[in-house]
This record gives structure tokens, C-alpha cells and sequence, in this order.
């Protein structure tokens, strides 16, 4: 009686306590969402006030200011590294990317209060790391309008950065100073989970919070199937405790749920393919706009609990799978570099949806779709879960990269590429892969007119290489991102990305009369090269009437053409 009455005044005491830190959005019945400024604050007060949270600075961002992580322990320590060998899980939320969705930010401060304060029950094998608000300069540029979609807070931030990027899209190329923050603090920590806060757009549903979670084939290995048959159903069975019913990101085409639907498919440009790259288990919670905010942020501190909850259950498996997996990355050989959903397969969800009516609308007079919140319905629907790996290329032996190219070696070197400097000028036998033909979009996607449709050429040839060029050996934990990047015909690779779009400019040339003569010249020289020019006039006729295709073709295949000229400059050591 005496323990369960301490326990008891234990408990009080906490809550007292915890009243004592009490939100913004507490403060206004969940009306209001944190500002910036009064969110850093919160943080930097709760660390002088409890041993076990720490708050550290990364870099700086777009819009100026450092990005701010707080560091969560019971045993006050604030050391990842520590961690590890503690075999703490290591989770990792990041809030505020998209500012104008702040459900996280206030859900995040309330969590990490309640924990430190004891009003929740802080587990000895689980570790936090939380980015307060990832989009500083989303988060100052501050309205009551950019969400028209979304019911509530009052007012908040916008989805652009300070460069008006939208950083979800800017994990694997980082044009942001935010991108290249989040690198450093993603393995500084390491996490083995990463939850990434949002809220939702799209079709109306009972649901309050839906779970987009990395895509288990794609994020592979002993983790990757850790995590569709043991981790994920944890989380939905404890938030069905919680009178939370979860639902997968809600996907489904042209407004018919009874088609089933797709999982969201995550390449390395989200959060969440961001991290499979390094075998972390990646989730964005997307709660549903349409909910009333105090709901949802209510929500998305319920699954972050569960997070907690689960992980402190399930330590050793997760630890032991994430490292049985970074291992298989290490000796794996064949990686895809793309996936496409298996129609074949799927598994029965339940869903809580409402039925479409048609009215006639106010603004146009036409007949217009609404979900009739009258009628709700349950039904079991087909969750296309399961995907195939496309485009499965090998690893090399090494890469080669001329030091020229030092944005991509600084990428690389932020996310923890173990790397080495040619000590002297070398010759050595690579695979050279050459742009044979691509595809530029014809419309901007986030700063870039991204390449598409790459085919390859590829031959071995020894080449020069100059002291400080850049070698990388594979068999590193960094594999599965180098394989990711580096290959030309990867669909969110840094060809893809435009970083080497220098090599698809001829910076030479010539003069048609001039080249007549010389040409002319160089046939009599190389009669193999004659032979072939009219050959390939016999079988094109389109080349056979195009004098400048023809000086073309000559001028290509003769030592006049730049070698640099369409030749991808990473190169693959296989031998």
C-alpha cells in the first residue's frame, strides 16, 4: 500500500510539475501552434531545467539561423555514440518541414516535457534526438491561409523554405543549408528510427492519423522484413489501444477506396528513402487536415508514444536487425535502383471512410463530389504493399572521382562516405560508362530540369588519374547510397539531379570547310573508319542525304573529338 501511494505522489507531483511548462498550444485549447522563436525558447528552458535533455546547434539554414536538436536520455548523457553501445534505440523526429502542417512541433514539445517531468515513463533503452522545426524560414513566413485545405491552427508557417524549396524533396540533393544540417545531425545520430511529422491532403476519412512508412522491400534486408512483420503491426495495435485507428498514407486513386490502393512509394529525395539509404527505419505520420488541429496534434503524440512504447519492447530485435542489415549492405553486390509495386499481391486493410454524394456547387452551379459525413462506412480494402526491385546494377570494386568534381566529393564526405586521395598520378584500368542518350524535363521540379530515360555505353580502358583524385572503395557501410548516387541511370541519383550536366555540352568544335579537308585527310589515314562511314550511308538513308551528319560522324570517331565529351566522370573500378 505504501509503494502504490509513493507511486501515486510520484505521479501527481509530475503532473504538477508538467502543468508548470504548459504550450502555446495547451494555453489556447489547442487553437494556436508555437512560433519559432517561442519554440526554441521552450526547449532551451526545459534543458537548464532537466539534466537529461540537451540542446545542441548544427550549421546554419536558409534563412539564417542554426538548426537546433534536442537530445533526450534518463541517463542524462547527450552522446549518440554512447547510445549505441548501449544499445539504446535511437530515434530521431524532425518537425516543421512543411511548417504550414505543425502538428509535430507542439506534439513533440509536449512528449519530451512529459517524459522529462515523469508524467510518462522515460524507458533506460530508448534514446530521443528531436529537430524542434526543421523549416526555419517556412516557419517565420507565418499566415492563416497557405492551408486551405487544413482545419486550423490560427495561423502558421509555409511550405517553402527561406529559397522557397520544399524540403522534402531535397534529402539526396541538398540545395538547402537545411538539407546539409539534417545530414550532419542524421549521422551524427545515426538513428535507427526516424519519425518525420506532417500533415495530410486529399480525400476525406474517419481516420485522424494515417502512417506512410519506408517501403519494406525497398528498404530490404533483415530490417526491412523486421519492420513489415513485427514493427509496423505493433504500432497499429497499440494505436487502436489508444482509441487511435491507424491507416496507412490514404493513396487511392480517383476518389474509389474500393479499389484498394498503392503504398506511397519514397525514393531517396523524402525523409523516409533518405534514410532506408543507411538501413533506418523511416515514417512520416501524415495526420488528416481535415481534423480539427487539437485532435491531430493529440494524435501525433499518441503515435510517438507508441513509437516509444514499441521500441522499448522490441530493442534487441530492432538493434540486431538494423546491424545484420548494415552488414548485408556492406557484402551485397546487386542493388536496385528502383522499384515498382507487385498488383499480384496485397493485404486487407480496414478502412473508415465516409461515401461520396454529388451536389450541385455553390461557385459554379455544376454538379460537384463531397463525402457525406452522414454516411461512414468500414470496409476491408487491397493495400498493394509489396514491390519489386528494377534496374539492378553491381557494385564495384571502387569509384573514381577526379577531384574536379568537388560538390559531388563534398556530398559525399557529408554523408559519411569513407573515402581516400590518390598519392600520386596513376594509370589505372576502369569502366567507363558513356551517355549514350537522355531525357530533360521540359518543366522545373524543385530548381532542377531533372535527366530521365539514361542509356549507357560502357567499356574498360586504363586511364590517367591525378594526385588528390578521389578513390571510394565499397564495403562500406555508405554502400547502398554510393550505388544509389553514382549510377548515371539512378532515378534520384546526382546525374538525375543535374550535377553533372557540364558533360553534356561539346565545348569544341569546327568550321565545316576546315573539317572537309582535314576529315578528308584522316579517311585516307584510316581506311577501317571510310569503310564504316559508307556503310552506315548504305543502311540510313536520312545520314546518307546529311553532308553535316556525315562530317559529324567522321569528327566523332577520330582523336579530334573531346574525350570529356558525354563520358560520366565517376568510374568504376570491377577488377
Amino acid at each position: 500500500m505504501k509503494k502504490l501511494l509513493l507511486v501515486l505522489q510520484l505521479l501527481f507531483a509530475g503532473v504538477l510539475q508538467a502543468q508548470q511548462w504548459e504550450t502555446v498550444f495547451e494555453n489556447s485549447n489547442g487553437q494556436k501552434t508555437v512560433t519559432y522563436e517561442a519554440c526554441i525558447r521552450y526547449y532551451q528552458a526545459l534543458a537548464k531545467a532537466f539534466p537529461s535533455i540537451h540542446v545542441k546547434t548544427f550549421g546554419l539554414t536558409d534563412a539564417g539561423q542554426p538548426l537546433h536538436l534536442v537530445l533526450f536520455s534518463t541517463d542524462k548523457t547527450a552522446d549518440p555514440n554512447r547510445w549505441h553501445q548501449q544499445q539504446k534505440v535511437v530515434i530521431l523526429i524532425n518537425n516543421g518541414i512543411h511548417p504550414g502542417e505543425p502538428d509535430g512541433i507542439d506534439a513533440s514539445m509536449m512528449l519530451l516535457r512529459d517524459l522529462a517531468t515523469g508524467v510518462i515513463k522515460a524507458p533506460d533503452n530508448v534514446a530521443l534526438a528531436i529537430i524542434p522545426l526543421y523549416n526555419i524560414g517556412g516557419s517565420l513566413n507565418r499566415t492563416g491561409f497557405s492551408r486551405v485545405n487544413q482545419d486550423g491552427p490560427e495561423s502558421y508557417g509555409f511550405r517553402g523554405n527561406a529559397r522557397n524549396l520544399d524540403l522534402n524533396r531535397d534529402f539526396i540533393k541538398s540545395d538547402s543549408r537545411n538539407a546539409r544540417a539534417f545530414a550532419s545531425i542524421f549521422h551524427w545520430v545515426n538513428p535507427d528510427i526516424l519519425i518525420d511529422n506532417h500533415v495530410s491532403d486529399g480525400a476525406d476519412y474517419q481516420h485522424t492519423m494515417t502512417l506512410l512508412t519506408t517501403q519494406h522491400d525497398k528498404l530490404g534486408g533483415p530490417i526491412g522484413q523486421y519492420l513489415h512483420d513485427v514493427f509496423e503491426p505493433s504500432l497499429y495495435k497499440g494505436m487502436q489501444e489508444k482509441k487511435w485507428p491507424l491507416i496507412p498514407y490514404v493513396n487511392f486513386d480517383g476518389g474509389n477506396p474500393e479499389k484498394g490502393w498503392t503504398a506511397f512509394y519514397d525514393p531517396p529525395r523524402y525523409s523516409s528513402g533518405y534514410a532506408a539509404l543507411f538501413q533506418t527505419m523511416g515514417f512520416m505520420p501524415e495526420t488528416h487536415m481535415l481534423k480539427p488541429f487539437a485532435q491531430r496534434v493529440k494524435s501525433t503524440y499518441a503515435l510517438m508514444q507508441t513509437f516509444i512504447e514499441q521500441s522499448t519492447l522490441q530493442a534487441k530485435a530492432i538493434k540486431q536487425a538494423r546491424r545484420e542489415s548494415i552488414a548485408a549492405v556492406q557484402a551485397q553486390n546487386n542493388f536496385a535502383l528502383s522499384f515498382r509495386p507487385d498488383t499480384t499481391r496485397f493485404d486487407n486493410i480496414t478502412f473508415l471512410g465516409y461515401e461520396q454524394g454529388k451536389k450541385i456547387s455553390e461557385v459554379t452551379g455544376q454538379e460537384r463530389m463531397f463525402y457525406d459525413r452522414s454516411k461512414p462506412f468500414t470496409r476491408q480494402v487491397r493495400y498493394f504493399n509489396y514491390f519489386n526491385g528494377e534496374n539492378i546494377v553491381s557494385k564495384p570494386k571502387a569509384y573514381i572521382i577526379p577531384q574536379g568534381w568537388h560538390d559531388i566529393i563534398d556530398l559525399l564526405q557529408l554523408n559519411g562516405v569513407v573515402m581516400n586521395r590518390l598519392g600520386r598520378d596513376s594509370s589505372i584500368r576502369v569502366e567507363v560508362s558513356r551517355i549514350e542518350d537522355y531525357k530533360t524535363a521540359t518543366r522545373i521540379f524543385e530548381k532542377h530540369y531533372r535527366q530521365t530515360g539514361v542509356k549507357l555505353s560502357k567499356k574498360e580502358e586504363s586511364m590517367s588519374f591525378r594526385k588528390g583524385d578521389w578513390i571510394i572503395r565499397t564495403g562500406q557501410p555508405a554502400d547502398r547510397f554510393l550505388v544509389e548516387t553514382l549510377d548515371p541511370t539512378g532515378e534520384d541519383g546526382y546525374f538525375a539531379w543535374n550535377f553533372f550536366d557540364a558533360i553534356l555540352q561539346q565545348k569544341e568544335g569546327y568550321s565545316n570547310y576546315r573539317w572537309e579537308d582535314v576529315a578528308a585527310a584522316y579517311l585516307r589515314e584510316h581506311p577501317e573508319l571510310k569503310q564504316a562511314l559508307e556503310d552506315k550511308k548504305k543502311t540510313d538513308s536520312r545520314f546518307a542525304a546529311s553532308a553535316s551528319a556525315q562530317l559529324d560522324f567522321v569528327y566523332k570517331n577520330s582523336p579530334y573529338y573531346e574525350p570529356a565529351h558525354l563520358r560520366y566522370p565517376v568510374y568504376r573500378v570491377i577488377q
